[in-house]
């Protein structure tokens, strides 16, 4: 190997994270954030509140959370100049501000958020059907060891919170995202969270909405609000509880159709109307149940005791099959959740408080978007540096292929330039991407 010398720069500035000029023009031609922020809250502190929003929009977009993380910010002149930022905050001041004002802030994002999708254009791609898929899940942040607020024993047995999120169109945009306690149960708050979330999503797409939710929210209370709603379908997974599976067995075999995929194993599908109560008035909801029965294994091994899996959905759907397949797509949102506790760093949050924990939350989410968009618009066509073909691109894809790509600034005159190498394979994609997003 050829023996080289390290040298540091006295004049030149260099940044490894050019993308943060895409993300500051998102920021501040296509969303009203910082203006948002101002209004919230009443003053004018020496770091405004809409520097201390974005600086933190920014630390998230390069993929760190902790709060501490802005001091190696406040010396970097193109993370104020791409953001937009007059001052950088210190790490005390984003904390103690996100602590005191985490409510009001926490009012403007989701609208900041939408604002952002409706004025890029961003796709929302429906499923086949025509509909537009709105999943809603809850998911965990593992915070063991640790005397949060809110902290406490969730469903996947560690100590941290439950939250939860919804996600609209296969691209997965976050339309939503609330941090809970992690006792809650999944059903406690759901139903305003659901009414929250389809009037956003109303607001980007007019196309008719297939709501999919798992068996946590099986409840009346979820199911007649869905059935109140205009132009909306859904599947939500039926919890049988103590259902007998033996006669629920037999009663879809006798009544349903019937199937037999290989020897030794059998299925049956069968949709039913069941009745049911809700302050004093009578419901009937359409229960779609599956039976799977196999008396031998994959390889043919035969089974003591037959062994039989009940599953169930509730839909406004009338083809059973194809309520099935649909269903299926929700597991998409296993990685949307994976992609805003690992790639944008919020598994552990950051602050000991709930109120200030559910802002960092809601601005990943936001966060989560910006990148998104970057993903979709520069990641996805002929000039993209990444070859393989997809629908979408990960978080941590954008991170780095776009965020994460060096350049040289270079001031002459009044201009800055943002200089890359010969061999950036990113630098077509960044081009383009800045002609769609500047102002016109």
């Amino acid at each position: 190997m050829k023996q080289f010398d390290v040298e540091q720069s006295e004049s030149e500035l260099y940044t490894s994270h050019s993308g943060l000029g895409l993300v500051g023009m998102l920021l501040n031609e296509h969303t009203s954030i910082g203006r948002r922020a101002e209004q919230a809250v009443y003053g004018s502190p020496s770091v405004s509140h809409a520097d201390v929003v974005k600086s933190y929009l920014g630390l998230l977009a390069t993929g760190k959370s902790d709060f501490e993380a802005v001091s190696g910010a406040k010396a970097d002149h193109w993370f104020k100049t791409a953001l937009g930022i007059k001052k950088v905050p210190s790490a005390e001041t984003l904390r103690q501000r996100f602590d005191r004002h985490a409510a009001a802030f926490n009012r403007i994002v989701p609208e900041s958020s939408v604002e952002l999708l409706k004025s890029t254009r961003a796709p929302i791609s429906a499923l086949p059907c025509g509909r537009v898929p709105l999943d809603l899940d809850v998911f965990t942040l593992d915070n063991s060891d640790t005397k949060k607020e809110g902290v406490s024993f969730t469903y996947q047995g560690f100590c941290g919170y439950a939250p939860i999120a919804a996600y609209l169109g296969e691209e997965g945009w976050c339309i939503g995202i609330e941090l809970r306690e992690g006792s809650q149960h999944g059903q406690t708050g759901f139903i305003p969270f659901l009414e929250k979330t389809l009037e956003q999503a109303r607001k980007l797409t007019g196309k008719r909405l297939l709501v999919r939710a798992d068996s946590a929210h099986d409840s009346v209370d979820t199911l007649v609000a869905l059935e109140g709603q205009k132009r909306v379908d859904y599947i939500v997974k039926w919890n049988p509880r103590r259902a007998d599976k033996v006669q629920i067995h037999n009663e879809v075999f006798a009544t349903g159709k019937v199937f037999e995929p290989r020897p030794g194993k059998r299925v049956a599908v069968a949709a039913t109307r069941q009745r049911r109560e809700h302050e004093g008035k009578t419901y009937f909801f359409t229960l779609l149940l599956r039976i799977t029965e196999r008396t031998t294994d994959k390889s043919g091994q035969m089974l003591l005791i037959p062994d039989i899996e009940v599953e169930g959905w509730w839909t406004s759907l009338s083809r059973p099959k194809e309520a099935i397949s649909l269903y299926k797509g929700r597991g998409k949102s296993e990685q949307f959740h994976s992609e805003i506790k690992t790639d944008l760093d919020l598994e552990r949050l950051p602050s000991g408080k709930f109120s200030t924990n559910s802002l960092v939350l809601s601005l990943g989410g936001f966060a989560y978007n910006l990148l998104r968009v970057i993903g979709q618009f520069g990641l996805l066509g002929p000039k993209s540096p990444v070859r393989h073909p997809a629908k979408r691109r990960r978080v941590r894809t954008v991170l780095q292929e776009i965020m994460y790509v060096a350049a040289r600034l270079v001031r002459t005159g009044r201009r800055l330039i943002l200089r890359f190498g010969q061999h950036c394979p990113s630098f077509e994609a960044y081009r383009l991407l800045l002609q769609r997003f500047s102002p016109v």
